[in-house]
């Protein structure tokens, strides 16, 4: 699993990122509601190419974005809103960043199961106000009439065999004793058209997709199943993807 980390170092994999799904409008609305001290200072953690961060950035104090890839960062800084002066980027694994809190929230999205749960926890507890939360949020499509056709594909060419779609990365996480939860939310799902060709891309922005594991027969002949099992769906080369994002928020806790 950590080669698979790994493959965030690539800039195609930065590049392909951007055909990602954006978070639901109501995802930030929700954020800032759950800043209850001051300063209202944001933590991003694992932070990517600023998905989260870009857009909170002008509703609060600051957003300190910290992701361990520099070509992560460097296509965040280059995205609509990545020099928003509210916006501070690090290069840095979490456990060792330069913290400069205290911070009223953190946010995590779908990184966070790449990081070592108990130095990560042990690093940003100290630098938080008393009534700050760590909120998980994962999104994405749902209610794809075409999923069986592209599961199958992910499945044939995946580096990562052993992905276990039931597993909870916040069950996980209270498990380890690591947080203290709060609350949960599913957003309500918003409309998002999309360019087939965007949608495949998008695939290769996942650590076990990547271009860069494939070889150039491979990839082709992954875009081109994909391909097949969508178009039936779409309407002038577009998909319409109904989008949703899951939140879950607690008090974060010390190992």
């Amino acid at each position: 699993m950590s080669d698979l980390a790994g493959t965030f170092q690539h800039e195609a994999v930065a590049e392909a990122y951007q055909h990602r799904p954006p978070y639901p409008d109501e995802v930030f609305d929700r954020l800032v509601a759950l800043i209850t001290d001051e300063p209202r200072t944001v933590l991003d953690i694992g932070a990517g190419e600023g998905a989260l961060a870009r857009p909170l950035a002008p509703t609060v104090e600051r957003v300190d974005a910290i992701d361990i890839s520099p070509a992560m960062v460097d296509a965040g800084r280059n995205r609509p809103g990545g020099d928003h002066p509210n916006l501070r980027w690090q290069v840095s694994g979490i456990e060792n960043a330069e913290l400069h809190g205290p911070y009223a929230l953190v946010t995590a999205g779908a990184s966070i199961h790449w990081m070592p749960w108990e130095e990560t926890f042990a690093r940003i507890v100290p630098h938080l106000t008393p009534n700050a939360q760590l909120v998980i949020i994962e999104h994405g499509p749902v209610d794809m009439p075409w999923w069986d056709g592209v599961a199958a594909s992910i499945k044939r060419h995946s580096r990562n065999q052993s992905y276990n779609p039931a597993y909870s990365v916040v069950d996980a996480i209270q498990e380890r004793g690591l947080l203290e939860p709060t609350g949960t939310v599913r957003t309500t799902p918003i409309t998002f058209p999309q360019r087939v060709a965007d949608y495949i891309e998008q695939f290769h922005s996942t650590s076990s997709l990547a271009r860069d594991l494939m070889s150039e027969e491979e990839a082709v002949e992954f875009d081109t199943a994909i391909e097949q099992a969508v178009t039936p769906y779409a309407k002038d080369g577009v998909l319409e993807l109904q989008v949703v994002a899951q939140l879950s928020w607690g008090r974060p806790l010390a190992p």
